[in-house]
């Protein structure tokens, strides 16, 4: 593996007819890596802006599908299974066949069924088509993250993921306010025709600008069962199956916000959907900032492990404060407290976000596509067990949110400092 902090030359960048194939020296790799942010950072920008945008419409869809908000928050669940599910197969597929093809079908995919979502005339349909978009979408995620690792490694990984979260931060502080000012003029289903659009937009640029990362030298061979084994072999890492756990738990407790929080917002509190949409941009700048402070200040000067660490404290501590406050351990508490704790929640996964992937996926430069799979996988697949558990009591109580943030802060760190060990990696740094 290189060291930390020196980028790998591995990869094929749109660069001087000089460097050979399958290679591009550091400066090259440079000059392309504005535009190669910029494209992986709206790839990485579409599953925000898949649920993001839609958050303001929730309760418009359970009035005009006339079914009860846990059923529509499973229109929510079935998106996040569904790219949970299509990490598993293409982050092989693209260990095989490089990153640019299974990339680019899978776009066209998620522009259909994004269009089709529009059109849904019942909410298990909408559930259904919103699966597939999740599965087809589920090729961005993998494929960025593995774009990422195929291009750089150590400390430049770190940043580079800060980075991507500022690019696809804005994503989460726009959306919402992009779906509110639709919701004036038309109803939900024209948000998935705005939707649909951005797709067609991001699948022009991926063919045009996205040049392939993988050379063909580097490709995994076999099929399914070399992918399999592949994936067993990268999980019976003790270390990177706690960072992976560890990233997917802290994804549970964000997801548990963004499942919950338009009926917090709105039905208990009283808010409009504009107000909502307020509220969850500007936890989305803390997200943001926590994460340029995290790349730009924090890595190289602070251990990945010591910053992760004080993330995921973080978490815990705000998640606590949210139940005892929802449970009424503090009286009637208002809109601004619940308000303030949701920001210290968001803000601390900027520490905890970026830190994850870049830890576990040091560990699996040989496997690239297949670890940004599991990654992306535990993350999904544990955001979607998260997302009905918080409307299990109906829509006028946040307290089943804040129970599932607790227990899922609780686990991450747990699993953090059990599985990883971070001490032990820190003494072994220090000795002579």
């Amino acid at each position: 593996m290189p060291e930390s902090g020196q980028k790998t030359t591995q990869g094929h960048i749109a660069g001087p007819p000089s460097v050979a194939p399958g290679a591009v020296s550091v400066p090259a790799a440079r000059r392309a890596g504005l535009l190669v942010t910029l494209v992986l950072g709206g790839l990485t920008a579409l599953p925000p802006l898949s649920m993001d945008m839609y958050l303001p419409a929730l309760p418009d869809v359970t009035r005009s599908l006339t079914a009860p908000a846990a059923t529509v928050q499973l229109t929510l669940t079935a998106c996040l299974a569904g790219m949970a599910l299509g990490q598993l197969v293409v982050g092989p597929m693209s260990d095989k066949w490089g990153r640019r093809r299974p990339l680019l079908v899978g776009m066209v995919v998620y522009v259909l069924a994004t269009a089709v979502c529009a059109f849904a005339p019942s909410a298990e349909l909408l559930i259904a088509f919103r699966l597939l978009q999740g599965l087809a979408g589920a090729a961005g995620i993998v494929i960025a993250r593995a774009v990422v690792r195929d291009l750089y490694d150590g400390v430049e990984m770190a940043r580079f993921f800060s980075t991507l979260m500022l690019i696809s931060g804005v994503a989460p502080i726009i959306a919402p306010l992009i779906g509110g000012q639709i919701l004036r003029i038309t109803d939900w289903r024209g948000v998935f025709h705005v939707l649909a659009v951005i797709g067609v937009l991001l699948t022009l640029v991926v063919w045009r600008f996205l040049h392939e990362t993988l050379p063909p030298e580097r490709r995994q061979e076999g099929g399914v069962g070399q992918a399999l084994r592949t994936m067993r072999g990268l999980l019976a890492d003790r270390v990177f199956t706690g960072y992976m756990l560890a990233g997917g738990l802290a994804f549970a407790a964000l997801f548990a916000y963004i499942s919950a929080s338009p009926f917090v917002v709105q039905e208990i509190y009283g808010a409009s959907p504009q107000t909502f949409s307020l509220l969850f941009g500007l936890n989305s700048v803390g997200l943001v900032a926590v994460g340029q402070v995290n790349g730009k200040l924090l890595v190289g000067r602070v251990s990945l492990d010591k910053a992760l660490g004080v993330g995921l404290s973080v978490i815990l501590l705000a998640s606590t404060v949210l139940l005892l406050m929802t449970t009424g351990v503090f009286g009637e508490v208002g809109l601004v407290p619940i308000a303030a704790g949701l920001f210290v929640l968001m803000s601390a996964m900027g520490l905890a976000m970026p830190n994850t992937n870049a830890q576990a996926l040091m560990r699996t430069p040989h496997a690239a596509g297949s670890a940004s799979a599991l990654l992306g996988t535990s993350s999904f697949l544990i955001g979607a067990v998260a997302s009905p558990l918080v409307g299990i009591a109906g829509e006028r109580t946040a307290v089943p949110m804040a129970v599932v943030q607790v227990s899922c802060a609780a686990a991450a760190l747990a699993c953090f400092l059990l599985l990883c060990r971070p001490w032990r990696v820190a003494r072994e740094r220090t000795a002579p």
